[in-house]
């Protein structure tokens, strides 16, 4: 069915696509400047940007330089520090928080270990006093805040703000996390899958790179994100991403679904962690490997031994590179993706060892097509997912999407 838009609509459309250019120029741009890269009329410029002023969304500054007649123009800046988003990433072991600017900036972070994992109660109790201490320490007009974030491993129920069963929470079946986080807080709230957040983190950041990538989570599992052209994938429930059965080296270990070297057999911290084992590499207080924070410890050992020179530990981490690239030459074939991006908790740690082997991988994957292929970390380390979670609510509120125009029934 074929829907149409209104004036309303339109101008609030407009109005996030001028701040959009504004928020990507850094520097500031002249009215006539927003008018040449948006296609909009002068006019309808001007009474946008009156509009974004009169928010506080946007501040003038400065005058450009003119070779013709006329006065010089004044510049349009983004005022970052008119609106704020609270990021958390609730991992098994870690809980970070973090509070962006309008730019996206980090300007206060806090982490703590995840207090009683399988107990949604205290794990709630947890995130709610954090948030309130990040914050009261920012000192932030509560009004200004958008409001809070959540990535938490999934599956999850996107439009109900459920966590259904997360493998690695065990314990948590159809928590409500997000009505729980808005009642305590006051504050609007939304709920993500960590791997979408992840990637979302890299989209409302202006910077150089490509606007179709598949991005490889790392934390105390394994997720993939796919964006295309600026949008992440989700798929029909939000859950897109699950690939622990991704076959990425078929003489890997087994898993429990009968094959061998799937991601999540091969690639999850207590995987490495087993496999350092394996290698002589001690691991004190590892026990099962149930424990998510005894698991973060054994990994944390592992990779003190590859910095200290343990060569069994160093193979370990290269090998996890290389296994890595042997997935995303797989899945850049496949969606025909020109870059690849890896991030989480857990690469962060093992990035030192294992980013040359990945990289070395992926320069060896013949490309179909012939087209460049480039692999980065992510800039923001341990806690892109919690910067992502800001970003999402930043998005929401700030970017232009064309589906805003249609009406709803």
């Amino acid at each position: 069915m074929r829907r149409g838009t209104n004036l309303p609509r339109m101008g609030d459309f407009n109005q996030t696509v001028v701040l959009d250019v504004v928020r990507r120029a850094g520097g500031g741009l002249a009215r006539a400047d927003v008018a040449r890269r948006t296609g909009l009329s002068p006019q309808t410029v001007t009474n946008v940007a009156r509009r974004l002023l009169d928010l506080g969304l946007v501040v003038e500054e400065g005058a450009t330089a003119r070779s013709g007649p006329g006065r010089p123009g004044t510049l349009l800046r983004l005022n970052p520090v008119s609106r704020f988003a609270v990021g958390v990433h609730l991992d098994p072991a870690t809980m970070t928080f973090v509070l962006l600017d309008l730019s996206g900036a980090v300007v206060a972070r806090r982490q703590r270990p995840t207090p009683v994992p399988e107990d949604p109660g205290a794990v709630v109790d947890g995130l709610v006093g954090e948030i309130e201490g990040l914050l009261a320490s920012a000192e932030v007009e509560r009004d200004r805040v958008l409001g809070v974030g959540i990535a938490a491993p999934g599956p999850i129920d996107v439009d109900a703000g459920v966590v259904l069963d997360p493998p690695h929470l065990p314990g948590w079946h159809d928590v409500p996390l997000r009505d729980a986080v808005a009642e305590r807080t006051g504050l609007l709230a939304v709920l993500d899958k960590d791997v979408t957040a992840a990637a979302c983190a890299h989209l409302w950041h202006p910077q150089e790179r490509s606007s179709d990538f598949v991005f490889f989570y790392l934390g105390t599992g394994v997720a993939v994100s796919t964006v295309l052209h600026d949008e992440v994938v989700r798929g029909v429930s939000g859950n897109a991403g699950e690939s622990g059965h991704l076959v990425a080296d078929p003489d890997g270990a087994p898993c429990w679904c009968g094959r061998r070297g799937c991601l999540g057999a091969v690639l999850r911290a207590e995987a490495l962690a087993e496999q350092g084992r394996a290698a002589g590499v001690a691991l004190p207080g590892w026990g099962d490997g149930s424990d998510p924070r005894a698991v973060d410890e054994a990994v944390s050992a592992l990779c003190a031994a590859a910095a200290a020179g343990h060569a069994g530990a160093r193979d370990v981490l290269r090998l996890a590179g290389r296994r890595v690239g042997m997935a995303a030459g797989v899945l850049t074939d496949l969606l025909d993706l020109p870059a690849i991006l890896v991030g989480g908790p857990l690469w962060d740690r093992i990035a030192p060892f294992a980013a040359d082997a990945l990289a070395a991988e992926v320069a060896a994957h013949p490309v179909p097509g012939g087209h460049p292929l480039t692999v980065a970390s992510s800039e923001f380390g341990p806690q892109v997912g919690a910067v992502g979670a800001g970003c999402i609510l930043l998005g929401r509120a700030f970017t232009p999407r064309p589906t805003d125009l249609l009406l709803v029934s």
